[in-house]
């Protein structure tokens, strides 16, 4: 049987739903791997990072079971779901993409602002104190603030990550937007061909 088949579509479809599956539980297994060696103490980030995982994980199932039993009701929701997880992840990804410097510290002062906890791991890893302004009053969790040694204020460290971080969060969301595109194309092909294994007469 040609590639384009019932059983090659099938076959490839099933594939890319056990790779989602591998990432979900991969993204699952990062945030919890965080929380339990305390590299990330924020419940929120990690409870975002999980949610997705989970999200992903469920949706991946969906597509499963759609790809292993031609169902087409299954099939149809996996891809509508789809399809507005790609506009979604691939707008967001040109976004990250697209952001200069000044945005990027509008955006790293937002999420600082934002979380106490989130200060606290900034300050504690990176072994800085406050954002724009070095504020050693304050309860900084960074060690140079116990010691003799300078402190630096966080924007200037966080920037020098983020241009990176958002080009590599960009481009692996842009990878895997094109992965839902070939998920959407390969579920509607699937959905309008007939399983040769049953009735001839009947299109399922």
């Amino acid at each position: 049987m040609v590639c384009g088949g019932f059983i090659c579509t099938k076959n490839a479809l099933s594939a890319l739903n056990v790779v989602y599956v591998m990432v979900s539980l991969l993204l699952i297994g990062v945030a919890a791997w965080g929380k339990w060696f305390g590299l990330v103490s924020s419940i929120s980030v990690v409870a975002g990072v999980i949610g997705v995982g989970v999200f992903l994980l469920v949706v991946a199932f969906v597509g499963l079971c759609g790809a292993l039993k031609h169902q087409q009701v299954l099939l149809f929701f996996y891809m509508m779901i789809l399809f507005l997880v790609f506009v979604l992840q691939f707008s967001i990804s040109c976004a990250c993409l697209a952001l200069n410097s000044d945005q990027q510290n509008q955006l790293l002062e937002v999420g600082w602002n934002k979380s106490e906890t989130t200060q606290k791991d900034v300050e504690k890893t990176l072994n800085c104190c406050g954002f724009s302004a070095v504020n050693l009053n304050s309860s900084c969790a960074a060690k140079c603030s116990t010691s003799h040694e300078t402190c630096s204020p966080c924007s200037s460290i966080l920037q020098s990550y983020a241009g990176e971080v958002l080009r590599f969060v960009g481009g692996i969301g842009l990878f895997f937007s094109f992965t839902e595109v070939l998920g959407v194309w390969l579920t509607h092909k699937y959905r309008n061909l007939k399983d040769p294994r049953a009735n001839p007469g009947a299109f399922l």
